[in-house]
């Protein structure tokens, strides 16, 4: 009898985020990117949604003691190479969260603060907002906001909103090790996106506008970045390879509904099967 070969263990990402039964944003969103990527992933829900590709319905919390079961029950029986948090569901389960992975100093944190959906429903109350300034921000190893969310979690009362290279400042001064800041919502004739740390701006990108509006983008984003850094890379590389993965998905995007398209997580997959040769 021939001997099975030992298979070598996918690096393991484990993320924090609500359930879209649409597929398109959420956990759904990360675990499909994360496994394009060669990770295995490992979801906590922190809450169910009724929503589809054109808006969220109404959101349920998870329970604060289900959330820290889920993540320890896991933590206890898997090594995890990364971590990625989406949207928290409630400020009991931004405080579980934060104590969960505070036991976990040295696992890279990527932190997507999800405060709205992309008609503009909001998934966050101020409280929340404040709790994720004072108890996970300052566990991040990179924080993602894109320009509207930056904003928002950067408010201390200005009179005026505050450019974004002060966001990104603030947001560093709460704890942050990096911030990645998405220009989708910028009125520049390309994306911008931009990463800082404690020296100030590490590299800028520039990529082409696609036609559509996309459901998950943010979230495709955050966990390919999550997944990269899985993989061993810096957070320079890592955030590059991210930026390029999810244009990709977006390009290939699809609309399967009455609204947004879907980024296609595995645009490559396809690709290879359009060229006849079955695998990349």
């Amino acid at each position: 009898m021939t001997t099975p070969t030992p298979q070598l263990l996918p690096p393991i990402v484990l993320t924090f985020a609500a359930a879209d039964p649409s597929g398109g944003a959420g956990i759904q969103a990360d675990l499909l990117t994360q496994a394009s990527l060669g990770c295995h992933p490992l979801s906590v829900i922190t809450a169910l949604t009724v929503q589809d590709t054109v808006g969220v319905e109404a959101i349920q919390a998870m329970d604060p003691d289900w959330v820290e079961d889920q993540a320890r029950c896991l933590l206890e029986d898997m090594p995890v190479a990364a971590f990625k948090i989406g949207l928290v569901g409630s400020v009991e389960n931004t405080s579980v969260i934060a104590s969960i992975v505070s036991d976990y100093p040295d696992i890279p944190l990527v932190l997507d603060p999800v405060l709205a959906s992309g008609r503009g429903d909001e998934l966050a109350t101020e409280d929340m907002i404040a709790a994720l300034r004072e108890m996970l921000i300052p566990q991040a190893t990179l924080v993602t906001p894109n320009s509207l969310e930056a904003r928002r979690l950067a408010d201390e009362d200005d009179e005026e909103e505050p450019e974004l290279d002060e966001c990104a400042r603030r947001l560093l001064s709460y704890g942050a090790e990096f911030v990645l800041l998405t220009g989708t919502h910028e009125n520049t004739a390309k994306v911008i996106n931009t990463l800082y740390g404690e020296t100030g701006m590490v590299r800028a990108d520039r990529w082409e506008r696609l036609p559509g509006s996309y459901h998950g983008s943010g979230c495709t984003l955050a966990s390919a970045i999550a997944a990269n850094l899985a993989n061993g890379q810096s957070i320079g590389d890592a955030v590059r390879d991210a930026q390029d993965y999810t244009w990709q998905a977006l390009a290939a995007g699809f609309r399967p509904g009455m609204g947004q398209y879907i980024p296609d997580r595995f645009f490559w997959a396809r690709a290879a099967e359009d060229n006849g040769s079955g695998h990349v």
